[in-house]
């Protein structure tokens, strides 16, 4: 198996620059040269000793020192050579093999088997490093396959909102639409049970279509939506009161907000956040006129945004619970909707690497929504 290659390694500095072989041949190198020079200077030193008549007994034991010598540098220089072949077969070899291992797996073949037999330590070593590139491999293998299962399960979520939006829609339109003209061309020969009848069709229907359009956005959310970029939040809030201007009005609401910051993101989920989150707010009023404020801090790298309003408010015990979809805290009947609103608000922060929660640790009446997006830059 090949894959895409290691980057080059870091450059050595300094004395690290210099291979090891080079190392040794240097220190092997300035060791010989002293002891030449020693054993110069020492035979000169016996050399003019002799010259100088010594008597018997004393140029007996000069002789004795100089064969003394002799054998001595003998055997300094076979244990020399030993020495030499021994780091050469035991470190310069193995770390040679072990460097070409190492390379061919950089250089894309991660199924290159590392290993060296001498000397312990480095046997130990590339067997350690060998099993860590086992595991990776094997990791890798599994995140590919994972990779892959997810892109065919992407596709045929795509080809489902495909389906969703066009084939789906279609019979529920004509459940609809027939139903009304059943009521209208036979209304008079119908009885209220009747007319109580098609009227739960068409409203099954209209909210049947609700329901999977709300599913569609969500799950649209980082996937069919362009990139992020710097995003000014304010025009992103304008839309989203236009959009709820009808709303808004009927309900007598007011929004007001903080100087609006510029953050990393996509200008048109943010618009559906704040479209989201608003009416959310309006939705589970109190009898008052509803009041909500968008804020904004800066906190490090982040922007930290709010939401809050003056409406029913939400107990503590449900703070996660809120956020599952389908999940419903009233009945349907007393406040419409999927159940899909706070959902897609939280996935649609978490896609821009934020974090959405309820603050429940107020004690004013009403809710506050707070969450967090990356800014994009001072």
């Amino acid at each position: 198996m090949s894959i895409h290659p290691l980057p080059p390694a870091k450059p050595a500095t300094g004395v690290g620059r210099l291979p090891v072989a080079r190392l040794f041949v240097f220190t092997g190198a300035v060791t010989t040269v002293a002891f030449l020079a020693g054993a110069a200077v020492i035979m000169k030193m016996i050399a003019d000793a002799r010259a100088m008549s010594p008597r018997p007994e004393v140029a007996e034991q000069i002789g004795l020192l100089n064969v003394a010598l002799w054998v001595l540098f003998l055997v300094l220089l076979a244990a020399g050579v030993g020495l030499g072949f021994i780091v050469h077969l035991t470190v310069l070899k193995p770390i040679a093999q072990l460097t070409e291992q190492v390379r061919t797996v950089a250089s894309g073949d991660f199924d290159h088997r590392l290993g060296v037999e001498r000397p312990a330590e480095l046997a130990e070593l590339s067997s350690h490093v060998d099993s860590m590139r086992r595991r990776i491999v094997s990791a890798w293998r599994t995140a590919s396959d994972q990779a892959d299962e997810l892109r065919r399960s992407n596709g045929e979520l795509e080809q489902f909102a495909y389906v969703a939006s066009h084939d789906l829609q279609e019979p529920l339109r004509k459940v609809s639409s027939f139903s009304q003209m059943l009521e209208q061309r036979y209304g008079d020969q119908l009885d209220d049970r009747a007319k109580q009848y098609i009227h739960y069709a068409v409203d099954g229907a209209k909210r049947m279509q609700l329901l999977i359009n709300d599913l569609l956005d969500f799950s649209r959310v980082g996937r069919v939506t362009s990139g992020r970029e710097a995003v000014t939040t304010r025009p992103s809030l304008d839309s989203a009161l236009e959009n709820l201007s009808a709303a808004i009005e009927d309900a007598e609401a007011t929004v007001t907000a903080d100087e609006l910051p510029t953050v990393l993101g996509n200008r048109a989920q943010l618009t559906q956040l704040f479209q989201n989150l608003i009416e959310n707010a309006i939705k589970f009023r109190s009898e008052s006129p509803p009041r909500v404020h968008i804020g904004a801090i800066r906190s490090g790298d982040l922007w930290e945004f709010s939401c809050s309003d003056n409406g029913i408010g939400v107990e503590p015990q449900y703070a996660d619970r809120i956020f599952l979809i389908f999940q419903r805290l009233h009945p349907r009947d007393v406040y419409p909707g999927t159940g899909i609103g706070l959902a897609l608000c939280r996935k649609i922060v978490e896609f821009h690497g934020g974090q959405l929660w309820l603050d429940a640790s107020g004690e004013d009446q009403g809710t506050t929504f707070r969450w967090t997006l990356p800014a994009a830059g001072d």
